[in-house]
């Protein structure tokens, strides 16, 4: 715990003084004031973080954290646990949707194995830190231990560390896992207490009938843990899962150094959401990338106080929408780093 309590300690509010020189810094430009809308929030808010009228955002990085779950024993999934590992290869290779979409924001992707139930050996890449081989079924019991949830949320701090060592300026979230929906479902309702069948949707595509039994799981498995609403770990633990885990700490840890952080769809939401209850600063790092389609996500963007970027009606995860949304953010920081001022071009303020 020694860990997470030191990185806790070290995330402070963005200067609220760097966000009124940044919009200074913007209303000088040769525009009418807030014409580029939520363009130049982006821009304050990358200046704030950073503490700098002319932010940075070269070097971005995707880390894709990967996961079983042993909830899937329950046929919530449209696909088969061995998939996980199959896209954690297929990401390995380039040829996944997160990869695709990261060549065109410039990212690099990162994958990490924080609990597939599969021994990859030693693979060119991957970064292994494996705490289990999956999850255990939460409708008999916790997910996890509280041991093998900081250890989980610790793996995505020191990676995050690792981000502010290198360099990146503007780091993704990005997650695999078949069946991790259904772990981020029941995180969202534990919190709000909003039935689970307000929250729950198809995920990958499942039918109406496996859907009725996804309701029914995450009923039992909140039933069978009593997760307390008001203890983001003990939730985490018993209805989440390692790569949701890994992610929470990712996303504390970039906060932790100033380091701007994307946050993908329902499942990184879902880590994005345990670590602002964790810390409520942290949210002043986070660009939330897009609104899934998950009836759930919507919730925890809420409750969290951050608007998406994008409304593409993705739900692939993987880290495609912090890929998308990337590319915006960085426009934002060119406008303020790029953008002639009135002065500087002659051109009257009217």
């Amino acid at each position: 715990m020694d860990k997470l309590d030191s990185t806790l300690a070290r995330i402070t509010r963005v200067s609220p003084e760097f966000m009124e020189m940044a919009e200074k810094e913007l209303d000088g430009k040769t525009k009418p004031k807030g014409s580029l809308g939520r363009l130049e929030e982006l821009a304050r808010q990358m200046a704030a973080i950073q503490k700098s009228m002319k932010p940075r955002c070269e070097k971005k990085a995707i880390y894709v954290f990967a996961g079983d779950h042993g909830v899937t024993e329950e046929g919530i999934s449209a696909f088969p646990r061995e998939v996980t590992p199959q896209m954690v290869m297929n990401f390995l290779d380039g040829g996944a949707g997160v990869n695709v979409l990261a060549r065109h924001a410039g990212a690099d992707v990162h994958v990490v194995d924080v609990g597939v139930d599969y021994d990859f050996g030693e693979i060119p890449g991957l970064i292994q830190r494996k705490i289990a081989r999956g999850t255990a079924n939460f409708t008999k019991g916790p997910a996890m231990s509280m041991d093998e949830t900081i250890a989980a949320i610790i793996t995505g701090i020191e990676l995050a560390d690792e981000c502010a060592e290198k360099g990146v300026q503007l780091a993704g979230t990005g997650d695999m896992g078949i069946g991790n929906t259904t772990p981020s479902s029941a995180i969202i309702a534990a919190f709000s207490g909003i039935p689970a069948r307000e929250l729950t949707h198809k995920g990958s595509g499942i039918s109406d009938d496996a859907l009725e039994r996804k309701i029914k799981v995450i009923e039992k498995g909140i039933e069978i843990n009593l997760p307390d609403p008001r203890d983001p770990l003990d939730i985490l633990s018993k209805v989440g899962g390692f790569e949701i885990a890994a992610i929470a700490g990712f996303v504390l840890g970039c906060a932790a150094n100033s380091v701007a952080v994307v946050m993908d769809g329902f499942i990184s939401t879902a880590g994005g959401l345990v670590a602002s209850e964790l810390h409520p600063n942290v949210r002043d790092y986070i660009f939330a990338a897009h609104r899934s389609v998950e009836r759930g996500h919507s919730y925890m963007l809420e409750r969290i106080s951050v608007k998406p970027l994008l409304d593409l009606e993705l739900r692939l995860g993987e880290g495609t929408g912090s890929a998308l949304a990337m590319t915006l953010v960085e426009a934002g920081v060119k406008v303020i780093r790029e953008m002639a001022t009135f002065e500087q071009a002659g051109v009257s303020k009217g």
